[in-house]
This record gives structure tokens, sequence and C-alpha cells, in this order.
């Protein structure tokens, strides 16, 4: 998932400016726009969670698949990149908040589509990672962000580094721009090394899959290495993720829970994987699903699983 910008010099400050008068328009106009009187009726429907004093619906839409990033192979990539031009990205998020989800977790790749939404109208909150440093937050926290997540790759990077130490500069910024503070990790021995700092954290984002072990790592484990190693999921994952989920008392947001699309084969497949989640997940926790809505409407096939899994509203 991209995390820069690309712009530079005045671009930079014409897409502040449009950010900016995009993040300001009143919530009556956002509230009559996509998401009219029967959509808000719809929206209620769906569990909610809090995320600090944010109330967003226990289903979240991701950004994978609108970046072309399927975690599968390089053809899907550019499947996903030809299908989700600006204007598709659009029109899925409509979508989504057709079916209730009233959230969106991208990163600063993803600012002038939610720019863009905004200013037609929607009203999805926008939840982010990176890791970037001040200016970045501060980025994020202009275009309406209203809470970030230290990037997962990295934050695993510096674990097995032995520098964990050095993120948490970055949270107590995150902070200090008012934003609900977050670590992002695809490893259950990170929430129990942060939870053991006392640092000041809000959530996690918890990946249920550890799908980046080293070619060293998966030989010892499985006495062999897979083709290609980089990308491997493995069924006993989830459960150590679920058990470090539900030992701390801080909401968490689960991901990859159909392993970056592996489960999306068979229906009975996603409906197991939505089943198996919100059973061991804890109230106060959702779950972030990439939406690739060229052949079905993921969106409300999705709200619709978790209106039949998840627990009563937390929020």
């Amino acid at each position: 998932m991209s995390n820069e910008s690309g712009t530079s010099g005045g671009r930079d400050e014409s897409r502040r400016d449009f950010l900016k008068k995009a993040v300001a328009i009143p919530a009556a106009v956002a509230a009559s726009g996509a998401a009219g009187g029967a959509d808000a009726a719809e929206t209620a429907k769906l569990p909610q969670i809090r995320l600090g004093k944010h109330s967003i619906s226990r289903l979240i839409c991701g950004a994978n698949c609108f970046n072309a990033g399927s975690h599968l192979s390089v053809f899907v990539n550019r499947q996903m990149k030809e299908y989700y031009t600006p204007q598709q990205i659009l029109k899925t998020l409509r979508r989504c908040e057709e079916a209730g989800i009233t959230c969106w977790q991208a990163g600063c790749g993803n600012l002038d589509d939610y720019g863009r939404h905004r200013a037609e109208g929607g009203s999805m909150r926008y939840i982010a990672i990176d890791s970037g440093g001040a200016d970045s937050i501060k980025q994020l926290a202009e275009a309406g962000t209203v809470a970030i997540a230290h990037h997962g790759e990295t934050t695993d990077s510096l674990f097995k580094q032995g520098k964990l130490d050095r993120m948490n500069d970055y949270l107590k910024k995150v902070r200090d721009a008012g934003l609900v503070v977050g670590v992002s990790t695809h490893m259950p021995d990170v929430i129990d090394a942060v939870e053991s700092k006392g640092w000041d954290v809000d959530y996690y984002m918890t990946c249920v899959y550890e799908r980046h072990r080293s070619a060293a790592a998966l030989k010892k484990l499985l006495g062999h290495v897979p083709i290609p190693p980089r990308e491997v999921y493995l069924e006993d994952d989830p459960p150590r993720m679920y058990r470090r989920i539900r030992e701390t008392k801080r909401p968490c947001l689960a991901f990859k829970v159909l392993a970056a699309g592996r489960l999306s084969e068979r229906d009975e497949w996603v409906e197991r994987a939505f089943r198996q989640t919100f059973a061991a997940l804890k109230p106060t926790d959702g779950v972030i699903v990439g939406i690739y809505d060229r052949y079905s409407d993921q969106p409300a096939q999705c709200a619709k699983l978790v209106k039949r899994f998840a627990p009563l509203s937390a929020g």
C-alpha cells in the first residue's frame, strides 16, 4: 500500500487547498449526498465500535484493491489497476456507504480520492497507516483523517531489529496532532511488546496471518521453502493472533481475514472466515476487508455477513 503522494511544490499547495475545502463541507450536506435517508437507516443496522471518540462500523473498507495490491500476483494487480479508476473508487465508496460501511482505511496515497469522496457528499471516516514523519501526519490530519496506525511493515521490521522503541516518537507525534493513535502489525509478539512498554496507544491493526516470514524461518518451520517464499499463509496463524487480540483491552482491527483473497474462491470459505473471525474477536473489535466489486456486490455481501456473525454493538 502506497504512502507517498508523488506531488511537490504548487501541486502540493493546490491539493491541500482542495482537501481542506472538502473536509469543511457541513455535515448536513454530507448526509444529504450519496448516503441519504434510506441509506442512513441501513447504516444504523451495521454494528458499530468506538475508535477513540469516533463511532465506526465494525466492517471497514480497505485500500489494497484500490491500489492494485492484491498480494496474489502481478496479473491480478494489473486487473485491479485497470478497474479501479478514480471514478470507480468513488463509486465503490458510495456503495460501501449504502451498505452501512462508515470507515475507509488507506494512507497518504489515497487522500485525493478521499477529498473527492467528501466533495461529492460522502461522509466516511478515514483512518490511515503511515510511518513517514511529521509532514505526513500533518497532511493526513489536514485531510480529515481521524486515526493513524504506525505502518505494520515498518513496525515489524523495527521489532525484528530490536529497535521497536524508535516507533514511540512517531506515536507521540500522532497524539500531538490530536488523532487516535494506533499500531499496525503482522506479528502477535509485537502486541505483547507494546503492551509491556505501556505506550500511549488507542488501538491495534492486526494482520491475522504472519505473511512475511523469511525463507530461513519458513524452512525451520516447514522443513522446506515454498515458492514464492514471501507470501505464505498458514492456517495456524489466525488462532495465534486472535489470542493476542482477546488479551488486550484495546480495540483491534483485524485484517487479511480472507488471506488476501485466497479464501474468496468459494462462498462457504468466505462465510466460514467471517464466522470464525467474529467468534474470536472482542465486541470492541472490527475487521478491515479489501473490496473488489468488479464481479459482485462485495460491500453488500460483506455487510450481510457482519450483521449475521458480529456480536451486538459495543459503540
